[in-house]
């Protein structure tokens, strides 16, 4: 890690963990204030994690549409119930919940994003057209994250390849990539077509099967 890194793992704001049983098991729960932008960030830890190797590890952007509302625009909410049912099942495992809504350009210029892309643009023109570049997360803050956990290594469930370039080149090792392919629907197809084409995202040629295959698509 560079020494601002490490100064920001040092001054990292970390609360003191409380437990939190859900549907999917017995968690902690720890929250994380970024002392430079002020984001809290939150980590879900199931299982002994510190000083561990090959850690289960999701990093999931916030997405109040996809993973409270039930959005199928996206793959945001299945995705993190497909984690957190792995974590859940998993003797050990960590999901980093990130304040990075929209690819961290908020909630607001998300839904102008959606309204672009209601007329026919994909996500990508949709964030440019707004003045923001495709994707403007930071795993920075996440590396720390885990650096305060104790982890020494993850098995990174993603599909995002910048994921893992990001965490190594913080310092983190990423013993294993775990693809976390959601089966695409009518609603969601071009944007998932878009996150591989676009984005580079390591995914199979989303399709549609099934019952779901003769809705309707609208334009997204």
């Amino acid at each position: 890690m560079t020494n601002a890194t490490l100064e920001l793992c040092d001054n990292l704001l970390l609360t003191s963990p409380a437990r939190l049983p859900t549907r999917y098991g017995a968690f902690r729960i720890y929250a994380f204030q970024c002392p430079y932008t002020g984001e809290d960030h939150v980590a879900l830890v199931r299982g002994q994690i510190a000083g561990r190797e090959r850690v289960l590890l999701r990093l999931h952007s916030e997405c109040v549409t996809g993973d409270v509302f039930g959005s199928e625009r996206c793959d945001c909410g299945a995705q993190l119930d497909a984690a957190l049912k792995k974590i859940g099942k998993a003797p050990r495992g960590v999901l980093l919940y990130l304040a990075q809504e929209g690819r961290g350009i908020g909630i607001a210029n998300k839904i102008a994003a959606y309204h672009l892309q209601d007329h026919g643009l994909d996500t990508v023109d949709a964030n440019r057209v707004l003045g923001f570049p495709a994707d403007l997360r930071s795993y920075k803050c996440a590396a720390c994250m885990l650096r305060v956990l104790g982890v020494k290594s993850v098995r990174l469930m993603t599909n995002n390849p910048a994921k893992v370039e990001q965490l190594e080149s913080y310092g983190l090792r990423v013993a294993d990539r775990i693809p976390l392919q959601i089966p695409a629907t009518a609603a969601n197809i071009r944007y998932l077509r878009t996150k591989k084409s676009r984005l580079a995202h390591l995914l199979e040629t989303p399709v549609v099967n099934g019952p779901r295959a003769r809705r309707r698509s609208g334009r997204r």
